[in-house]
C-alpha cells in the first residue's frame, strides 16, 4: 500500500471546520474503495463486498470509481459531513439488512448470505451508535453517553492497493485532548473533491498511521432519519 499525502495544507486555515471494497480476502479498505471500482460498472463506489455499491460515473458527483487521477482530489471541510448519523451495526444485528446479504449472494455468488453477513459483522462492529457533526464539532454517542469535541483538517491520504485500485482518507485532528475522544478521525465516503455525503465509512483512534492501515473494521453510517429498511433498500440499489 503505497500513502501520499495531499499537497496544500494551507486549506487547514480554512477548514477549521472541521465522523467500514476489490479483491475477496483482501481488507475491506481494498474491498471498500473498490466497490466502486468492479462493482461500479454494475450499478453506483470504494467492487467488493461492501454492503453497497456504487455505479456512478467516475467523474459525476465528484463520486470515483477506484481509479483517478491524484490531481482530481480536492480538500474538503467537515461541513461536507455535517448532520445526524446513525450506525449500521445494530440494522445487521436485528436482520434489516439480511436482505442485503441475500441479494449479494445471488448477484455475486462468491459467498452465501450467511458467510456475507458475518463478513459485514466484522467491518460493521462499533459501540457507537450515532454521530453527530456540526461546524468543526463531533458528537459521539455510545447509548445515553456522549463525548464531543472540535477537530481541524489535517490533509488528506491517498491510498494505492497491490490491484491497482485507489481510495481517499480525509483526516481531521482534535483540536484539544479531550478525555474519551479519539486524536484522529479518518472519512472515507467514495468521494474525492468537495460535495455533502450521503453516508461514510470512519476509522478512529490515537495514531494517525495505524488508522491508515485499518482495513478490518469500518463502521458506516447513514442519515439517523433512515429506517433499516430504508437502509437495505438504498445499498440494494446502488
Amino acid at each position: 500500500m503505497k500513502i501520499s499525502l495531499g499537497n496544500g495544507l494551507s486549506f487547514l486555515a480554512i477548514s477549521t471546520l472541521l465522523v467500514g471494497c476489490q479483491a475477496t480476502d483482501l481488507s475491506e479498505e481494498k474491498n471498500l474503495e473498490n466497490e466502486t471500482s468492479q462493482e461500479t460498472t454494475d450499478k453506483r463506489v470504494e467492487k467488493s463486498e461492501h454492503g453497497h455499491n456504487h455505479s456512478h460515473d467516475e467523474k459525476k458527483d465528484n463520486i470515483y470509481a477506484g481509479y483517478f487521477k491524484d490531481s482530481q482530489v480536492q480538500h474538503r471541510a467537515l461541513s461536507d459531513w455535517d448532520g445526524d448519523w446513525q450506525s449500521v451495526y445494530p440494522y445487521l444485528e436485528d436482520g434489516s439488512l439480511d436482505e442485503v446479504f441475500t441479494h449479494k449472494a445471488e448477484h455475486e455468488g462468491k459467498k452465501s448470505a450467511e458467510d456475507y453477513k458475518e463478513y459485514y459483522r466484522v467491518g460493521y462492529q462499533t459501540d457507537v451508535d450515532r454521530i453527530v457533526i456540526k461546524e468543526d464539532t463531533i458528537t459521539f454517542y455510545r447509548g445515553e453517553k456522549e463525548v464531543k469535541g472540535q477537530y481541524i483538517y489535517d490533509g488528506y491520504e491517498i491510498l494505492t492497493y497491490e490491484a491497482g485500485n485507489k481510495g481517499v482518507r480525509y483526516i481531521f485532528k482534535l483540536k484539544e485532548e479531550t478525555q474519551g475522544l479519539p486524536q484522529y478521525v479518518q472519512f472515507s465516503d467514495h468521494i474525492i473533491s468537495p460535495k455533502e455525503s450521503d453516508h461514510y465509512h470512519l476509522y478512529w483512534g490515537n495514531d494517525r498511521q495505524t488508522l491508515l492501515e485499518e482495513v478490518n473494521n469500518w463502521p458506516t453510517f447513514f442519515p439517523s432519519g433512515m429506517s433499516g429498511h430504508d437502509i437495505s433498500h438504498d445499498m440494494i440499489s446502488h
